[in-house]
């Protein structure tokens, strides 16, 4: 759907894309001086390690001691393009063709595309409003479980007793885990707490993935890392240096500035606003229920009273209204349609919502 937006923004059409979250704001200019600098020293930049330069590494371990009450090790840390590179490294590393791994569902649609080009066997699971230990006794045994928290696209943020009943599955079943923590400072409600923080994650076979893109509206400068057990990280640097070796040195200094300067606030109240502005002009509209989500850059619209083909929705909308969305059934869950809220202004977003508005209602009355 973003594609498709922009082949018709190339064309002249005048579009409207929420099919994706692209921030409105800027770097923090604490990153842009870092990479201005690392220009300005006019000297060569340097090949690095694989898994990223050590005083990356060692400042990466402190934000993990400081933000996330991790106690870790530089060795226990890669610097990677993005958090897509450690997800395909870490699943690489950890599992073999056929092996079944948990995806919560809706889920990200990168977890499944990399899950099938890995040959791996996924176990959809519907994400319940509250994890408990009754839920978990009937689980499949698998492999391993893909946890993404905050969660894209629903908002949920897990709690603690969530994770620990996570955590004796885990131990009662031998699995391992991946756990997306990308959303981390994007939580409007609630807490963020990491699972590697609730156990001994070296033990449970826990790898934590960390993007700069959406906390730190960083989304063009492929800036993350992942924390996994030493010889893991061993292993997914193995496969990282024939590949791309170690990322960018300017990208290394960008998220080595992101990760210090903590939650972009200002940032977040921003998105809390727009939010709230969306949620409430949804909450008229009797085809549609879309909750308010507790985190992240997107919200969740339950679309089942109007149509459970929201790949049809999703394209006439933007036939008809020049507006896209993301279907729900890319993300695993037909009748749902994700929106991202953060981009462009706000008299662009209200212009969204109501064209989104007329199509809906317009589709009601044909129904009715």
């Amino acid at each position: 759907m973003h594609g498709r937006a922009e082949n018709l923004r190339a064309e002249g059409k005048e579009v409207i894309d929420f099919s994706i979250a692209v921030s409105h704001f800027a770097a923090p200019q604490a990153v842009v001086d870092a990479v201005r600098a690392g220009l300005d020293q006019r000297t060569p930049l340097p090949y690095t390690s694989v898994s990223g330069a050590l005083p990356l590494r060692r400042n990466l371990a402190a934000k993990l001691r400081r933000e996330n009450a991790i106690d870790a090790d530089p060795q226990e840390i890669i610097a990677t393009n993005g958090a897509k590179q450690a997800l395909y490294q870490a699943l690489y590393v950890l599992t073999d063709p056929g092996d079944a791994v948990i995806v919560f569902a809706p889920y990200w649609p990168a977890y499944r595309a990399t899950l099938e080009l890995l040959g791996l066997h996924p176990v959809y699971i519907d994400l319940p409003a509250t994890l408990t230990a009754a839920d978990l006794a009937r689980w499949p045994a698998a492999k391993l479980v893909i946890l993404n928290n905050p969660h894209n696209p629903s908002g949920k943020v897990f709690t603690t007793a969530e994770l620990a009943a996570l955590t004796d599955w885990m131990a009662a079943h031998g699995a391992a885990a991946v756990v997306d923590e990308s959303y981390e400072h994007l939580i409007f409600e609630g807490r963020h707490i990491s699972l590697a923080a609730t156990c001994d994650w070296r033990a449970a076979g826990v790898v934590t993935l960390f993007s700069a893109s959406q906390s730190y509206g960083m989304m063009g400068w492929r800036a993350g890392f992942a924390l996994a057990p030493a010889p893991v990280v061993a292993a997914m640097e193995t496969l990282q240096g024939p590949i791309t070796a170690a990322p960018a040195a300017l990208s290394q200094l960008a998220c080595d500035a992101a990760f210090a300067g903590g939650p972009a606030r200002a940032m977040l109240d921003d998105y809390r606003q727009r939010r709230d502005l969306v949620v409430g002009r949804f909450a008229a509209l009797p085809w549609i229920d879309m909750p308010s989500p507790r985190s992240g850059p997107y919200l969740w619209g339950d679309v089942r009273r109007l149509t459970h083909d929201t790949v049809g929705f999703a394209e006439r909308l933007l036939e008809q209204q020049r507006v896209a969305v993301m279907p729900g059934d890319a993300l695993g869950q037909p009748g749902w349609i994700r929106l991202g809220y953060i981009s462009d202004d706000v008299a662009t977003l209200r212009e969204g919502i109501r064209r989104i508005a007329v199509f809906g209602d317009a589709l009601a009355a044909a129904s009715s």
